[in-house]
């Protein structure tokens, strides 16, 4: 049976000197060209089926010392060294499949629950805050951004000081300020309660906004931890402080590390496995 890999080299490849040129024909993207692909990357150069399920990715050389693969919200992305053959790549992608095709589930999942319940910043908009639902309310006699308590079946109302002609991006921008102020102020709460427990000293917090990580830590006592996390539950953001502690005594994932976070968090492996069901994808 002919590789994947074979199939689209030749797919792409020109005809031979000896044969006539054809008339042009229309420019065609790979996963065009290949028909039905269930997980297709935008940047796609290459293509691989597992269980029949064809995965179009992006594949790229690159400085490193091994095969490395990633799946974010695009899809499925493979670097290799320059030395590493085509054969070699498709034996990795295969050992992975499992990996690789649970989480391009778990991606497509989440993004499609992500355009579910995508925000309208609007008066009376919904969204998430410490793992409950808080309703937005415009209030130009308002001054700071205040949350107060509903009725036994209303949820919590966040009042905005905003004229009542605020733009989207007022709203959120405003929104968006006083999470990070929520934020601040309990993960230092959070990390303050952690680190005596743990036997470790932080030296400073910083809020991070990157894609990928809901925290890390550096041996110098720095931690940061994404904000982001403020809309998720207090089990859910301990977990992440917990464990960014846990580095400071133990700069990696071995037994020692996990043994640590269990110190303090026997059930940290279901706190963990519900953390992987959130996403950092922006509003």
């Amino acid at each position: 049976m002919r590789s994947p890999f074979q199939f689209v080299l030749d797919l792409f490849d020109t005809e031979p000197p000896s044969v006539p040129a054809a008339p042009a024909a229309p420019a065609q993207t790979l996963t065009e060209a290949l028909g039905p692909v269930q997980f297709a990357h935008p940047q796609a150069n290459r293509v691989v089926a597992f269980q029949g399920v064809q995965i179009a990715y992006a594949f790229a050389r690159a400085k490193r010392k091994s095969i490395g693969f990633s799946v974010g919200p695009d899809g499925l992305v493979v670097r290799a060294p320059k030395w590493v053959s085509l054969k070699e790549v498709e034996a990795a992608l295969h050992e992975k499949s499992a990996w690789i095709l649970r989480k391009l589930n778990e991606s497509q999942q989440r993004h499609h629950l992500n355009a579910h319940n995508r925000i309208e910043w609007q008066d009376g908009a919904v969204l998430p805050y410490l793992g409950r639902q808080i309703k937005l309310r415009i209030d130009p006699a308002q001054g700071r951004a205040q949350l107060v308590s509903g009725g036994p079946e209303d949820p919590e109302t966040l009042l905005l000081g905003l004229s009542a002609h605020a733009t989207a991006a007022q709203i959120r921008d405003s929104v968006q300020a006083w999470l990070m102020r929520q934020a601040q102020t309990l993960f230092e709460a959070r990390l303050n309660h952690f680190a005596p427990l743990l036997g470790v000293q932080w030296k400073k917090l910083s809020l991070s906004h990157a894609g990928t990580r809901w925290g890390s830590a550096r041996a110098d006592g720095a931690i940061r931890l994404h904000w982001r996390l403020i809309h998720l539950s207090l089990d859910e953001i301990d977990y992440v402080v917990a464990h960014e502690l846990s580095h400071l005594r133990e700069m990696n994932h071995s037994p020692q590390f996990w043994d640590t976070v269990r110190s303090v968090m026997p059930d940290y492996a279901q706190r963990r496995q519900r953390l992987k069901n959130e996403s950092l994808t922006d509003w």
